[in-house]
């Protein structure tokens, strides 16, 4: 069975109402939805026989016509000749056309009410589509918004974002180690003694008296 049974319960529903008593909104509305549709290509389909009953009336109106326009041409023939009991008998099955006529035109009226009432029904039942696809559409975006901010939460206190953070330290450890390895291969390397720099300078001091002797002793020859 579904949610509503009738048209009128459809256009009735406060759909807002409806999603705020259910337990699962995202389906609710795709079930009143479903629903809403079904019930609309229904109302149509009942519309469009209606008319097609009407056109068929119509059609046979126009054929008791025609024959209530023979009964009499049959009568004033039948008292054109004196037979006066033909003429009534004539009367009375043009009468019977013209009742006929008249049922089938009472008929149309009442399907004419019944066309317009669902006319009203048809337009309060797209009105009602509107809302709850719309309604749809704003409850799905607000899912995709949650689900979005329940992944981003998992992203930044999740384990596996912990698990990522914990292999940066150890890889940051791990260039600690190296580094250090590194500083620690300079370290005991004997320097130089006292002696042996100044063992330099004197070297140092020879080199640059020689060197002036040599700047003089070219200038003398020059």
């Amino acid at each position: 069975m579904g949610i509503f049974s009738r048209t009128r319960d459809i256009i009735a529903a406060n759909v807002t109402d409806l999603l705020d008593k259910a337990e699962d909104p995202a389906k609710m509305i795709r079930m009143i939805i479903l629903e809403m549709e079904e019930t609309l290509v229904e109302v149509r389909a009942s519309a469009a026989r209606t008319i097609a009953d009407q056109k068929e009336m119509r059609r046979h109106i126009g054929k008791l016509d025609k024959l209530q326009e023979n009964w009499t041409e049959k009568a004033e023939l039948a008292l054109s000749k004196d037979r006066e009991d033909l003429a009534k008998a004539a009367l009375v099955e043009r009468q019977k056309a013209v009742d006929m006529a008249e049922q089938l035109n009472s008929e149309i009226v009442v399907l004419d009410d019944a066309l317009r009432a669902s006319e009203v029904d048809i337009a309060k039942l797209q009105s009602k589509l509107r809302e709850a696809r719309t309604r749809q559409s704003a409850i799905q975006t607000r899912m995709e918004t949650a689900n979005n901010r329940t992944k981003l939460r998992e992203m930044y206190a999740g384990s596996k974002t912990a698990d990522a953070f914990s292999r940066f330290d150890v890889l940051e450890r791990r260039a600690d180690l190296a580094e250090g390895r590194a500083d620690a291969a300079g370290m005991g390397q004997p320097g130089k003694s006292l002696e042996e720099e100044i063992a330099e300078l004197r070297s140092s001091d020879k080199i640059d008296a020689e060197l002036a002797a040599l700047k003089a002793r070219l200038n003398r020859e020059g």
